[in-house]
């Protein structure tokens, strides 16, 4: 199963699998339909974090030093939690400027400097190249690993020729994929779509992988965690490495990993140019800032049980651990899975980090040095552009000729996450130029470029120097006497700091003398007047409406700029930027003056192509004049933040109308409302007063027009104006009563009582009526004393009215009512049921309503039943001004209508 060949088909074969896929992307692409434009793309893309060194270094990190290999994923946990004020930020500034790589970035920042752009590549070709020399490293390794176990693998390692190694043989491999996918345009600001779409891919492959072989040793070599912990219990060397104790350096070294992977994530080419370059759309961060946490937590939810089982099991090289305990199970088809991982997790990183250093390369060296040969500007068909297209081809094999060189010459010194790291260090002294220059608008070019320089020296000599005293290519004594003896220059122990690990050692002394630098020499140079407005433009880059006006203050003509992009770009590209200003270029347009909007239009479309430094060279050879200086931009800044104020008070003065027109409206329609219940109120009231005044002045006349009527007849006409005199006495009062309780003018006598003593009294008030109607009446009081605050006539006005209305509306043939009273949180609760029909959902809250009565729609009754329709009303109103509520709701007991009134318990002192 492992046969060399099958292995190189396999190899090979993955290989053909990103060929389609980033041909598919890229015919997507040309077609307009972007795949993309998709966050959870995006944010797979930004896991080429995850290299081969966290395929297999984390693993023989965690062997060695415990969970401080966390620390390398927690940085940038913490640095996509913080994207919303840092990332995009640099998103939108790339956007706009038409960004290419980290060296334009800065370069642009600090006036489109030619030379801070040409330090940065420089850096960035010597720090990285250790880095791809780390992958090649990792397959050649798992590849020797794959093929001699369970023999050494030295033997392949160490005794072929170089042309049978099998890294140089990858490394060309992958210089022809990064060729076709990554220099298809001379734009190096354009999306590159079917690399970033293979990126993705290589993401969820190595994902599966090694997930796939955390299963394995966890759940079959051990038969689960708990079986694997229990036996690294047993273990107390194995017991003490997982403490935090292991980790190097200590504290210091906590804090000095946690942030040299926070800055390395932001300043690693690759990095840069996956979420800053291949960002489409500056809104995916906000899914890529939790996804890709989640990403890293499970690539590295196994790190530390494959550890423990390969310390376990004796397995061997701890950086070949993910391969060795598989392959010691005697499997096959896993063993292959993971190096396909292993390879995906090597190549994504190459083939992205290759092509950010050959844009560099090819912007940032080469171009500068192109645009001093004047032959080379004589053309006009985009010639150059073909050079450059051809340069940067010519690049990205070199670059990785040079990691193939690093590998062979010194990469056998480190082990995998060593090499990784001196390259964090390497790519962190962009961090001080690139922060501090997007917040602090006073940090100048000369700053920087001191800064950087002192710092990239000062990593050299405490980390990449030693590195070639342990290969044999310097005396040893270097790293244990110093320089000439001078023990206090010691390289792991500069100025007698000692004890702190060479990481955090080197970290702190390059940051703190290149940061010091920036800022002390920018607070004593004074920038130019470009260097100004790139400045502004940069810390205001999230000013919610920037001007985008052009930064040139100058004159030239339509057709001089024609002239400059066809001579740089090509014909057709030259036309594309004419038609986004106009319809097209026209011959007789050509001594027109250029606006500043097709100025800066210009200057973009060279800044894509050939970096920022050298289109601010090219723009100036056309246009007369001189940049925009800081007063003018910040002017137009201020101009445009108090029209935006404005705007914003406009808009807030329109709500706040617009809240007091609806609050008007709605004021009106409460009004109307008044009114039409005004008229409905006096309308009733008129009805049901003229009820018993009619009955009263009818008998009246009877007893007046005939004064010989019968004495019978005429006692019982009497007797019944008495009574509707009464019922109008009582109308009247309850109308009265009415009024005074919405008005609030009633004034209740409330004091602490027994409300189950007032329910008593009322009961025995109601007891002779209901015997003499056959009418059931139980009573069940749970709590005695139910101590409340109220008015005790008015309380019992509510319960004989309650129970009225219950005695009405019970069953005819069998009348039952039921009064409980309990207590429940603080509430007392009486309850008054009764057996008949009940009251419909809908009806519920029309009883309390003035003067309504149930009709034989409202409840399945053709008995009107005597009374005003004020009870109710006047009961809830009461209860309402007490404190309490009174509704009806579902029955509990009985099959009819409950009503319950609910007052607040009174504390008893």
């Amino acid at each position: 199963m492992r046969t060399d060949v099958l292995l190189l088909g396999a190899v090979f074969g993955y290989l053909g699998l990103l060929f389609l896929v980033a041909a598919w992307g890229d015919r997507r692409a040309e077609q307009g339909r972007s795949i993309i434009g998709s966050p959870t793309v995006y944010a797979l893309s930004i896991a080429v974090y995850c290299t081969a060194w966290t395929f297999y270094g984390s693993v023989g990190r965690a062997a060695q030093f415990g969970p401080s290999f966390l620390l390398i994923y927690l940085g940038p946990t913490v640095a996509m939690l913080l994207s919303p004020f840092i990332i995009r930020k640099m998103v939108r500034i790339a956007a706009r400027q038409r960004i290419t790589s980290i060296a334009d970035f800065i370069s642009a920042r600090y006036g489109k400097s030619t030379g801070l752009g040409a330090l940065v590549a420089l850096i960035s070709l010597i720090t990285i190249t250790p880095y791809i020399a780390l992958q090649l490293k990792a397959i050649t390794v798992s590849h020797a690993v794959l093929i001699s176990y369970p023999q050494s693998a030295e033997s392949i390692l160490y005794n072929e020729r170089f042309w049978m190694d099998r890294s140089l043989w990858v490394a060309l491999v992958l210089a022809v994929f990064i060729i076709l996918f990554g220099t298809r345009y001379l734009d190096a600001s354009e999306r590159h779509e079917g690399m970033v779409a293979a990126i993705a891919l290589e993401s969820l492959v190595k994902l599966v992988a090694f997930l796939a072989v955390g299963i394995f040793v966890v759940f079959s070599l051990f038969e689960g965690p708990g079986a694997l912990f229990a036996q690294v219990a047993e273990t107390p060397a194995l017991s003490k490495l997982m403490h935090l104790e292991s980790v190097p350096g200590g504290v210091t070294g906590w804090v000095g990993m946690f942030i040299l992977a926070f800055l390395a994530f932001l300043t690693l080419p690759r990095q840069f140019q996956v979420l800053v370059v291949e960002n489409v759309d500056e809104q995916h961060l906000a899914r890529a800032s939790w996804l890709f946490p989640l990403y890293l937590l499970l690539i590295n939810l196994f790190v530390i049980p494959i550890a423990l089982a390969g310390l376990l099991l004796d397995a061997g090289d701890p950086d070949s651990f993910v391969l060795i305990l598989p392959l010691s199970a005697g499997l096959e088809g896993l063993p292959l899975l993971v190096f396909i991982g292993g390879l995906s997790a090597a190549t994504g990183m190459v083939i992205v980090e290759t092509i950010a250093l050959s844009t560099m390369v090819s912007n940032q060296l080469v171009m500068p040095l192109l645009l001093r040969f004047k032959k080379l500007h004589v053309g006009s068909t985009g010639e150059l552009a073909h050079w450059l297209l051809r340069i940067r081809r010519v690049a990205i094999v070199l670059i990785l000729l040079l990691g193939y060189l690093y590998h062979a010459l010194i990469g056998d010194t480190y082990s995998l996450v060593t090499i990784g790291l001196v390259s964090f260090v390497g790519a962190a002294q962009f961090a001080p130029a690139l922060l501090i220059g997007l917040y602090w608008r006073g940090a100048t070019q000369r700053g920087a470029m001191v800064g950087l320089i002192a710092g990239f020296l000062t990593w050299g000599y405490t980390l990449l120097l030693p590195g070639f005293a342990q290969s044999g290519w310097l005396d040893t004594a270097l790293l244990t006497d110093g320089p000439w003896g001078v023990s206090w220059l010691t390289p792991y122990a500069l100025l007698g700091l000692d004890g702190w690990d060479i990481y955090s050692h080197s970290l702190l002394w390059s940051m703190l003398i290149n940061a010091s630098l920036l800022v002390g020499i920018s607070l004593f140079t004074r920038p130019t007047p470009l260097e100004q407005t790139q400045a502004a433009l940069f810390t205001e880059a999230l000013h919610p409406n920037l001007p985008t006006t052009a930064l040139q203050r100058g004159q030239t003509t339509q057709g001089a700029l024609h002239e400059l992009l066809v001579r740089y770009l090509g014909l057709n590209a030259a036309q594309r930027v004419f038609k986004k200003h106009s319809n097209h270029f026209e011959l007789d347009q050509q001594d027109r003056p250029a606006s500043d909007d097709l100025i800066m239009r210009a200057e973009q479309a060279l800044a894509g192509s050939l970096g920022n430094a050298s289109a601010r060279v090219l723009i100036n050879s056309v246009v007369r004049g001189e940049a925009l200086d800081i007063e003018s931009l910040l002017s137009m800044l201020d101009t445009t933040t108090q029209t935006l104020e404005y705007n914003r008070r406009l808009k807030q003065k329109s709500d706040e109308l617009a809240r007091i027109g609806n609050d008007l409206q709605s004021a009106n329609n409460r009004l109307r409302e008044l009114d039409r219940l005004k008229d409905e109120f006096v309308a009733m009231v008129s009805h049901e007063l003229r009820t018993p005044l009619t009955s009263i002045r009818a008998f009246a006349e009877i007893l007046a027009s005939q004064p010989g009527i019968a004495e019978p007849k005429r006692q019982h006409f009497l007797s019944v104006m008495v009574l509707e005199s009464q019922r109008l006495s009582r109308l009247i009062d309850e109308i009265l009563d009415l009024a005074q309780l919405e008005s609030g003018r009633m004034s209740l006598h409330a004091m602490p009582l027994d409300l189950a003593a007032l329910a008593d009294h009322s009961v025995e008030t109601v007891a002779r009526l209901h015997e003499d109607r056959n009418i059931r009446l139980d009573v069940s009081i749970d709590e005695r004393p139910a101590q409340v605050v109220g008015d005790a006539d008015r309380l019992e006005q509510i319960i004989l009215n309650l129970l009225d209305n219950a005695s009405k509306f019970a069953n005819p043939t069998d009348p039952r009512i039921l009064l409980r009273l309990y207590k429940k949180e603080q509430h007392v609760y009486l309850c008054v049921e009764d057996n008949g029909v009940g009251i419909a959902e809908n009806a519920r809250e029309l009883v309390f309503e003035k003067f309504h009565q149930l009709q034989a729609n409202d409840q399945l009754t053709s008995q009107r039943p005597k009374g005003s329709g004020l009870g109710l009303p006047i009961s809830r109103a009461i209860a309402t001004h007490l404190g309490g509520k009174l509704w009806v709701e579902d029955p509990q007991v009985l099959k009819g209508a409950c009503f319950i009134l609910e007052l607040p318990e009174a504390s008893i002192d």
